[in-house]
């Protein structure tokens, strides 16, 4: 009888180590569609009058500014130079924004990935693994 039963228990065991490993594959299959979307991520905004466009990557890093003649008529190099700033943060912003709704969409609810993207706060990102390691209580 406790041959049976541990038969039984291995099944078990199997069956849920299947699962689980299936759920790996599938993630890391969606982590690598998830890096080249990533990478081929560009967001271009445009200042108010389109005197300025400024087109970021990903992580928000610069990849291309653009100024049309327009911007020599005013000569003010310091209002030039805000607007200039003001348009690459935008478009910064926007990419993160793009960047979160990507891993919302290729990482499971409640992994603590976007929330840390939001935040930059590492507990969020850890406070689910804590919590199954129980080391501390998972964050909302």
């Amino acid at each position: 009888m406790d041959e049976q039963a541990d038969r039984g228990v291995n099944r078990e065991l199997r069956a849920r180590f299947d699962d689980v490993y299936g759920q790996y594959q599938q993630l890391r299959s969606g982590l690598d569609t998830l890096q080249t979307r990533l990478a081929a991520l560009r967001v271009t905004r445009r200042s108010a009058d389109g005197q300025v466009s400024a087109t970021v990557g990903a992580q928000g890093q610069l990849i291309e500014v653009e100024l049309t003649a327009a911007i020599y008529r005013d000569r003010d190099a310091d209002a030039l130079g805000r607007k200039v700033t003001e348009t690459i943060r935008a478009a910064a912003t926007a990419a993160a924004d793009a960047t979160r709704d990507l891993v919302a969409e290729s990482m499971p609810a409640g992994s603590g990935a976007t929330d840390f993207l939001k935040t930059g706060d590492y507990a969020t990102l850890l406070g689910r693994a804590d919590a199954v390691l129980g080391k501390g209580e998972a964050k909302p």
